[in-house]
């Protein structure tokens, strides 16, 4: 009889499985989180950065001028965007720094005993990041909300503009960790850094003049300081679907540090990664310029015939005030100038019906950047879009000119003009600091000599002795200057009138010498 032997049952070996998920190791990393910002907080880029942005913010916040209360809020929310670029820097070296803490100290063998995976530190490091544009976030809504509380605001911001200085503070804590991983070296970040500024100037200039491939990169500089605004609607930048871009480009860098670092084996890292590449490229396409043709075209409209564009009006007294829909708000402050100008004026002047219209120069783009032309419509004032401070007696001074002579495009400046004196006079005549204003609406900052008068169009120019009868004027008693002046308007604004004969009419010391219209 045989027995048969059958060979014990193995069972097959187990197959590794997935890390289950452990919220202890969640807690672990949110502890390690918490730890890295701390650490951060004392590193002192980060500490002087914020300083730095704190002290400017507020400096922004405190009236300096007159414009200061007219905000134009369109151009409020990307002035948020250039400050938190140096908090960005200070955050990217400083998470690459913590991040090349253990190669360092020379440490990189012993996280091989503990249980958290590398992946989840960095991860961790990424996360520590957060605090810091979350910070960011709170001082870039306080300067807008400042702003947009007080009651000469115009227009509105967007909320894309707004989320770029925080969503760039996160993008350079990931993109900080990432260059740990791939250029393991201190002098990384300020290599990168010096690229990347380049590529910043490239792309704004790309972005600027049209071009797609300029909103690529991830912050996209705006216009020149100093460039008139333009109405919202004239825009064109595609600062939301911007915004999406520069979240979706975060989660790239983040998903690419975790792959990196050995994180492809979770699968819920595998499916961030997937959608964060689709968040990015949904972004990307969304900034694809639509509707040029009609944008060039709105543009254009706007700057060379506002007349039929997007403009509303308004009338007060006698006059019609034209602007953009976001300018309402300040109608009734230039028709106040209109009416001081008027009651300091004679003959026809004081009854006239004026046409105060908005203009803007947006034909080479957002910039606003341009001169404007003098209008050839009989009683049109031009305004720009900028209100406040010296822009009230600029606009005055335009006023005025169109009130003496009827016509912008009229110029007051041939063969010594004595209109000229007339019309500083109506700007000067009815101010509480005549001299004051005349100083700072002067190119020169002076009240004394020639010089140039500012105006929205093309100002004055004016003569040593026309500036020496204007301040003789101001220091006689206003009410007897204004009542002569109204009795002579005629004489006083007909074409041929000299300098010498406005101060012998106005009862003034005829200035000595000979007038020199050149100077």
């Amino acid at each position: 009889m045989s027995s048969a032997t059958t060979a014990p049952h193995t069972a097959p070996p187990p197959t590794p499985a997935e890390p289950s998920r452990d919220p202890r190791r969640t807690g672990a990393v949110l502890a390690l989180t918490r730890f890295e910002a701390r650490e951060l907080l004392f590193q002192a880029p980060v500490l002087l950065v914020f300083a730095f942005y704190a002290l400017i913010v507020i400096t922004r916040l405190v009236p300096t001028d007159g414009m200061d209360a007219y905000p134009v809020l369109n151009t409020v929310d990307r002035r948020t965007q250039t400050l938190p670029l140096l908090v960005a820097l200070s955050v990217l070296i400083c998470t690459n720094a913590a991040a090349l803490r253990s190669r360092k100290g020379g440490t990189v063998q012993q996280f091989g005993v503990l249980p958290m995976e590398p992946w989840r530190r960095s991860l961790a490091h990424v996360l520590s990041a957060v605090p810091y544009a979350a910070l960011t976030a709170l001082f870039v809504v306080a300067e807008y909300v400042w702003e947009a509380l007080k009651p000469g605001a115009i227009g509105h911001g967007s909320f894309g503009e707004l989320a770029v200085g925080p969503l760039a503070v996160l993008l350079a804590g990931a993109l900080g960790v990432l260059l740990a991983r791939v250029l393991p070296t201190r002098f990384g970040p300020v290599l990168f850094s010096v690229g990347a500024y380049l590529a910043f100037i490239l792309a704004s200039a790309v972005a600027d003049g049209g071009g797609w491939s300029g909103w690529l990169s991830p912050v996209v500089l705006t216009p020149e300081t100093g460039s008139d605004p333009i109405p919202s609607d004239l825009i064109g930048r595609p600062a939301g679907w911007h915004a999406l871009y520069m979240a979706g480009l975060c989660a790239v860098l983040t998903c690419a540090v975790l792959l990196l670092a050995g994180g492809g084996r979770a699968r819920a890292v595998r499916a961030a990664t997937v959608l964060a590449l689709v968040v990015t490229a949904a972004g990307a396409i969304g900034q694809l310029p639509r509707g040029a043709a009609a944008l060039d075209a709105a543009r254009k409209a706007a700057s060379e015939a506002p007349g039929k564009a997007a403009q509303s009006c308004t009338t007060y007294g006698r006059s019609r005030y034209c602007s953009f829909p976001e300018w309402e708000v300040v109608r009734s402050e230039w028709a106040e100038v209109v009416d001081r100008l008027q009651s300091a004026a004679g003959g026809s002047a004081a009854r006239a019906g004026l046409t105060i219209r908005q203009r803007v120069y947006a034909i080479d783009g957002e910039s606003g950047a341009g001169a404007l032309w003098p209008s050839s419509t009989p009683g049109q004032v031009t305004v720009g879009t900028r209100w406040g401070g010296n822009r009230v007696p600029e606009f005055a001074v335009g006023a005025a000119s169109v009130l003496v002579s009827g016509r912008e495009d009229m110029t007051l400046d041939e063969g010594c003009d004595g209109r000229t004196v007339v019309v500083m006079w109506l700007v000067l005549g009815t101010e509480r600091d005549p001299l004051d204003t005349f100083q700072h609406v002067r190119l020169d900052d002076r009240v004394s000599g020639s010089g140039l008068v500012l105006a929205p169009t093309n100002g004055l120019s004016m003569t040593a002795h026309q500036t020496e009868v204007v301040r003789d004027m101001l220091k006689e008693p206003r009410a007897g200057m204004t009542a002569r002046v109204k009795a002579h308007w005629e004489e006083l604004t007909a074409r041929r009138t000299t300098t010498a004969q406005v101060a012998k009419v106005l009862g003034v010391e005829v200035p000595k010498g000979v007038e020199t219209c050149e100077e």
